[in-house]
């Protein structure tokens, strides 16, 4: 699938009554166990300084603790805010960037708000989304909403790994919440992949 036409919004000459932007993230994408996760939130403009003040910023540069309490500060914040996700079934038919997309386009679509403009971060655009969009490369670093849909989705996908952990223990899921630490690696070998393990990073 194509990706949509790039809106003609650009970020500079944004208009003044666009009070409804969702920005929009993914987590997970180098993974090699779990789906992976997106997130789309629309901030209230007279919050931004108390997020700004809170610590709202790109979600790897937080700590765990401190993401946990950022997201329960960012729902209840939020416009809106939601999850969608890409299953691994679906990672290993698409290929991992087109299944990144589908996962924003899930976010996003449900969405009670609708947003009048996404930022996404990245570079591509969400194919099929019936939305004006803009990306921007680093845009966890440089959008408060993306920021913060990067911790909701870190959050989200971080508590989900934790609890399929006591489903595949010999992995490590806790600890690694899916990610190619040596460890889990090790267990690879030792015990193959699980069900839930993308068949598409075999060889990585």
């Amino acid at each position: 699938m194509q990706p949509s036409t790039p809106s003609p919004i650009s970020i500079g000459t944004l208009s003044a009554d666009l009070s409804r932007i969702a920005g929009v993230d993914e987590v997970g994408r180098g993974a090699l166990f779990g789906p992976v996760v997106a997130a789309a939130a629309i901030l209230p403009e007279t919050m931004r300084p108390t997020l700004v003040r809170l610590g709202v910023k790109d979600s790897k540069q937080l700590s765990g603790a401190k993401r946990q309490r950022l997201a329960c500060e960012i729902r209840a914040i939020a416009i809106d805010c939601q999850v969608g996700l890409a299953t691994v079934a679906e990672i290993d038919e698409l290929n991992i960037l087109q299944a990144s997309l589908l996962a924003m386009r899930r976010a996003v679509e449900k969405l009670q708000v609708k947003p009048q403009l996404c930022l996404i971060d990245g570079n591509q655009l969400i194919p099929g989304l019936e939305l004006p969009q803009q990306t921007i490369v680093g845009g966890d670093r440089e959008n408060l909403a993306i920021a913060a849909a990067s911790i909701v989705a870190k959050v989200w996908r971080d508590r989900l790994i934790v609890r399929l952990s006591t489903r595949y223990p010999e992995y490590d899921l806790a600890a690694n919440k899916g990610y190619g630490t040596q460890r889990h690696r090790l267990a690879l070998q030792q015990y193959g992949l699980s069900p839930l393990h993308r068949q598409s990073f075999r060889l990585r």
